[in-house]
């Protein structure tokens, strides 16, 4: 067994966790897969498989130890990038129906050649989350949506808040500045008819402070949400 997969079992285990080895070969494949397109395409700035095992595995599946998906749930993660935490989720849930959206061509082309050779099964959507969410077939269609530091919270919640089905659960991984973030957000979120539930802040194998954010949706959005990027990062909520 390599060094990072000792790791990952160990890290994951302190956390309640437990990777059989048929996790652990997907993982495996994940990760040279990821290392290998990274070589073509810009997909992560972490390149040692120790480091990827803990900020990459690790942090996706850390939600499991303080939110529950329910069985079968459907679970978009929104602005996926290299796959994180939709990926890993679905190695350790295999019930989950898993949606990957990003707005990058080449990183879905990696992520059809992840998927195809890990032998799970993922929808990707090729669309810019602020096209999508104003669309029928997604739009308030899922009961877990994804997101890990893709944009101050304020901005997430509206780019993610209208994927998200009534009484559903939009799930925000942040750093160590959650908590200014969360202060910036509370007028977004109440805007876009939901509430914080939760907020965990942890240490990532004892060294990342980490920090996941649980909303849930109570109402629908109205329609004018999400605006265009542009107003979205000029005016946010």
């Amino acid at each position: 067994m390599n060094k990072w997969q000792d790791i990952l079992i160990n890290s994951a285990e302190k956390i309640n966790i437990k990777i059989n080895d048929e996790q652990l070969n997907k993982f495996d494949k994940y990760l040279n897969l990821l290392l290998t397109w990274n070589n073509k395409i810009n997909l992560t700035a972490i390149t040692q498989p120790e480091e990827i095992a803990i900020k990459h595995f690790l942090d996706s599946i850390t939600i499991f130890n303080y939110i529950d998906i329910p069985e079968n749930a459907s679970v978009i993660d929104v602005g996926t990038g290299a796959g994180f935490p939709g990926i890993p989720l679905k190695i350790m849930r295999d019930d989950i129906n898993l949606i990957l959206l990003d707005s990058l061509n080449k990183r879905l082309i990696f992520l059809n050649d992840v998927i195809n050779n890990l032998n799970i099964k993922a929808t990707l959507i090729h669309s810019r989350a602020e096209d999508a969410g104003k669309k029928t077939e997604y739009r308030e269609k899922y009961d877990i949506v994804t997101a890990r530091a893709v944009a101050s919270l304020n901005q997430l919640c509206e780019y993610c808040l209208p994927f998200v089905k009534i009484n559903g659960k939009f799930i925000a991984m942040k750093g160590d500045n959650a908590n200014i973030e969360i202060i910036n957000a509370n007028n977004a979120i109440k805007m876009l008819s939901s509430e914080i539930e939760n907020v965990f802040t942890f240490k990532l194998n004892d060294n990342y402070l980490r920090t996941i954010i649980n909303i849930k949706k109570i109402s629908h959005i109205p329609s004018k949400y999400p605006r265009n990027p542009a107003q979205i990062s000029k005016k946010p909520l």
